[in-house]
């Protein structure tokens, strides 16, 4: 970004700008306070807009004001009186201004919680803007100090972008999960997915995805160097976001789409540090999600067909690590997907669409006592249950997307709950989906977790 200065409340005022050039659908997002109390009410931070070539044309301010109030003012002219839209949220911290053509969405949250959200229809401010956080004091004369972190610019794919066919690029991110604190430690223009965390804390494996020549590929990731390396997975080259480490780290398992299943999903095992696959489902497809404590079983989600040649129908199945006969967790109408042991061993967690939205779930290892875990108005997907068991981390789609689906490129939460259950609260703010935390991705400390969002 770059910085400027120029004037909001007249020739008087001490405003600042750090911007950047932004040019069709973005997302601007920030976890934004002021340090200590505002000399004046009517003091405000936030994102700005304007027209790149035009600072004192049409503008959009999306702003937490000194007194608590969040609102999105929007002109002509920054030399006139400005429109307003008022959160009824007060006191926020996490500003997002997201544009959709002429569509201008104004979210705000405590950190925590889901966002809030205003729409601005048909505001024309032109395709080549200038964007960026703004500070400014109502009396320049009087010092102010803000904190902005957790700055996310996004890109977004451009319309018309074909889901599965065009890809954008990938950011990978850390997150302290009791503290809040977020860090983005590596980025691409290729899609990657999935991370999964080394037992020596400081190395992840995630495959990649999109259309570059890695495509299909496992690689790691030094968190020291920041530096990829390739994981060597034998002739297993056409892996998907199911690959996940056994508790002992010792072994690795893949979902590999195989030639020889006319291209569905195949569960195979190789060492940790890599090697040749070894077949562990007889039937495909089978996505894999989890390892027992004890490495003695697989937990996946499979297709099936009920009737020769029928559809096909997903469930959740074990199978002896070693390969052997599959054993049938889940016959519930609908989804049965993610399916991933408690660190104790006695339950599986999963998520199911069997009650309407997709939902968490927990049974016991032998598919018993199926327990519903969440119900609200969210898709819940994927739970993670931290090294010491006590908590779950888990993906949180919105209603606009099919309960079946978990599609790329939406807005989504990650949440966290106490692994018996509870009140879930956010903990993450995410352009992601697809690929975002598909598979087990705490640190073995139990104290971070890594995660992927997107951005062209």
């Amino acid at each position: 970004m770059s910085a400027w200065r120029n004037t909001l409340w007249g020739s008087s005022d001490g405003y600042h700008f750090c911007w950047a050039d932004l040019s069709g659908d973005f997302i601007l997002r920030a976890r934004v306070r002021f340090m200590g109390r505002p000399a004046d009410p009517q003091s405000s931070i936030g994102w700005r807009l304007h027209e790149a070539k035009d600072s004192a044309g049409a503008f959009l301010n999306a702003c937490l004001f000194g007194d608590g109030s969040c609102t999105l003012e929007y002109g002509a002219s920054s030399q006139s009186l400005s429109k307003q839209l008022v959160s009824p949220i007060k006191g926020a911290d996490i500003l997002q201004l997201e544009r959709r053509g002429s569509c201008f969405i104004f979210s705000v949250a405590h950190y925590g919680t889901p966002f809030v959200s205003l729409s601005l229809e048909n505001f024309e401010l032109g395709d080549e803007l200038r964007g960026g956080l703004f500070h400014c004091p109502k009396d320049p004369a009087v010092q102010e100090e803000i904190l902005a972190g957790d700055v996310r610019v996004t890109r977004c794919p451009k319309p018309g972008y074909i889901p599965y066919t065009d890809y954008i690029g990938a950011r990978l991110e850390i997150l302290e999960v009791f503290t809040g604190k977020l860090l983005q430690v590596h980025g691409s223009a290729e899609q990657f997915e999935a991370p999964n965390w080394m037992p020596d804390g400081r190395t992840l494996i995630f495959n990649v995805s999109g259309n570059g020549p890695n495509k299909g590929l496992l690689r790691k990731f030094d968190l020291d160097t920041r530096k990829e390396s390739p994981l060597n997975t034998g002739f297993a080259v056409k892996n998907n976001n199911d690959h996940v480490l056994s508790f002992d780290g010792r072994q690795l398992a893949i979902s590999h789409h195989a030639a020889e299943d006319e291209g569905r999903s195949v569960i195979y095992k190789l060492p940790s540090s890599g090697g040749e696959p070894v077949r562990v489902t007889p039937r495909s497809p089978s996505y894999l999600h989890g390892w027992s404590p004890d490495s003695k079983w697989l937990v996946y989600t499979a297709g099936r067909s009920e009737t020769p040649g029928g559809p096909l129908k997903y469930d959740i199945y074990k199978i002896p690590s070693s390969g052997g006969e599959e054993i049938r967790l889940t016959n519930s109408p609908g989804l049965s997907d993610g399916p991933e042991y408690s660190p104790d061993g006695k339950y599986i967690y999963f998520n199911s669409t069997r009650s309407g939205l997709m939902q968490l779930w927990r049974m016991r290892e032998d598919g018993s006592e199926q327990v519903q875990h969440t119900d609200d108005g969210f898709n819940n997907w994927f739970a993670h249950p931290s090294p010491n068991g006590k908590w779950i981390v888990f993906l949180s789609f919105g209603q606009d997307v099919k309960p079946e689906e978990h599609p790329y490129y939406k807005q989504v939460y990650l949440r966290l709950m106490p692994a018996g259950g509870g009140k879930p609260c956010v903990i993450a703010y995410v352009f992601g989906g697809q690929g975002t935390i598909n598979v087990p991705s705490w640190s073995p400390d139990g104290t971070r977790i890594a995660f992927v969002s997107n951005t062209a």
